[in-house]
């Protein structure tokens, strides 16, 4: 399936991207820092969800490529585009599990948006990789309200 260059679908694609990244930093910032008497569990379980965000990232601009797009792989471009801001590297481990549960929750905002718009668009491969990532969004979130 052959997509204009300005679908709907390679724009979320840009905009999961810019968002996945800008929240990928978010969690390894917190993997960092966080301290605390349950610091071996929370820097464990925000370095699987940093590993998985990452695969993603991949995964994502490889679709986008697949498109026939151009990935634009630029701070300056994910800034722009992310409505997940950076994080706090002072926080305290329960503002930062907050602070992550937030963030997956605007990814699973996009991702649903993201995965409408693929259907109206007969692109049921990104159709697929929006569900993927907002499943595992959702799963993150559980996670991270259970380590409250």
């Amino acid at each position: 399936v052959k997509f204009m260059k300005n679908s709907q679908t390679l724009q979320n694609l840009e905009k999961v991207l810019a968002n996945s990244y800008v929240f990928q930093l978010k969690l390894q910032n917190y993997h960092w820092n966080v301290v605390g008497g349950n610091f071996k569990s929370l820097h464990e379980l925000f370095a699987a969800q940093y590993e998985d965000v990452s695969a993603a990232i991949d995964e994502i601009a490889e679709r986008m490529r697949a498109l026939d797009s151009k990935v634009e792989g630029t701070f300056e471009n994910f800034s722009k585009l992310s409505r997940v801001k950076s994080g706090d590297k002072n926080l305290d481990s329960k503002a930062m599990i907050q602070d992550l549960v937030a963030g997956h929750q605007i990814l699973v905002e996009e991702l649903r948006n993201s995965i409408k718009a693929a259907q109206e668009e007969g692109d049921e491969v990104s159709v697929d990789l929006f569900i993927g990532r907002a499943t595992a969004h959702e799963k993150a979130i559980w996670m991270l309200k259970s380590s409250l």
